[in-house]
């Protein structure tokens, strides 16, 4: 037919496919969105069809994309949006603190504190060296010294406050202090040592156990709860439902190293099903990908991963 213009066709062969567009094919609608083409499957293949100029372009984004996300099970669709996007900055100003300028090394980090910043309460899930703390810590103490709350609260779990600990010298704050140490060791870092002692002092950085949160609500605060995968059930619905007014919570944890007996179940990993369609609630997975602690922490993680997988 005379005047038609010809679908051009390119096909791009990958193993993650399956992470890419989702359950029975949920992300294809955005991947066309931001794209610009039509997109298909065929077993591990990825058809796009359009306009030549088009499919050559969504293909090479497509491409970087996948570069990504290669070895991840899950990507969400605001991730999604947010990789393709031709806005994304992932080295940028970064979070300009007293101490030093925190900015994100991997795209994925970058995409963690977009999330903090656009929603409510954001799950960060992933392995050790990710920066799942040390970048929500930093975001945090960005929101206070702009005013954006008037105090931080940083709390984790204490797994192992009873018999194990019961030989140790002191009464309960004694005995966790040693699991709220790396909350410390990051304020330390950011901020001069005699303003995180005058915050902690006057109460606007509040450093405690998750069992000191109950029966409270936390007003205009920016709360972490940490190594959330050590929540039981009980113990994540109660710190949910803490958050006041102008708050934020941002939850991490590692759902590969839980901690808890036998008998629990961990908080963070059900919660993954419980708030999969909340609005205001976003998860971001880290993977070993995103590791920036050490080259060879990389590694080991990777190790560990294929190793469990095999299992």
């Amino acid at each position: 037919m005379k005047g038609k213009k010809e679908e051009y066709k390119r096909e791009i062969i990958t193993h993650s496919i399956f992470t890419l567009l989702g359950k029975e094919d949920e992300n294809i609608p955005v991947l066309e969105r931001n794209l610009g083409v039509r997109i298909f499957s065929r077993g591990e293949r990825i058809v796009l069809k359009g306009a030549k100029e088009d499919v050559e372009e969504a293909g090479r984004k497509l491409e970087k994309l996948l570069k990504e996300i290669a070895g991840r099970e899950y990507i969400s669709k605001e991730e999604i949006n947010f990789l393709l996007s031709e806005n994304r900055k992932i080295t940028g100003e970064g979070i300009v603190l007293p101490r030093k300028v925190i900015r994100p090394r991997t795209g994925n980090q970058a995409y963690y504190l977009e999330m903090i910043e656009k929603n409510s309460v954001v799950f960060a899930i992933g392995p050790a060296g990710t920066g799942k703390t040390y970048l929500a810590v930093a975001a945090a103490v960005s929101y206070l010294l702009r005013k954006r709350v008037s105090r931080i609260v940083l709390t984790r779990p204490a797994v192992e406050a009873g018999e194990s600990l019961g030989f140790l010298p002191g009464g309960f704050i004694e005995k966790v202090d040693p699991y709220l140490r790396p909350l410390y060791d990051a304020l330390y870092d950011m901020l001069p040592a005699d303003r995180v002692k005058r915050y902690i002092d006057n109460g606007t950085i509040e450093i405690a156990p998750l069992a000191f949160m109950r029966g409270r609500t936390l007003n205009d605060a920016f709360v972490i709860l940490d190594e959330a995968q050590n929540t039981t059930h009980i113990q994540m619905k109660m710190m949910l439902t803490r958050i006041g007014e102008n708050s934020r919570l941002v939850v991490t944890g590692d759902i590969t190293q839980v901690d808890l007996p036998e008998t629990s179940f961990s908080g963070l990993i059900e919660i993954q099903e419980i708030l999969k369609d909340i609005d205001g609630v976003v998860f971001v997975y880290l993977s070993n990908k995103d590791v920036v602690r050490n080259n060879l922490v990389r590694k080991i993680v990777k190790a560990y991963e294929e190793y469990e997988k095999d299992r």
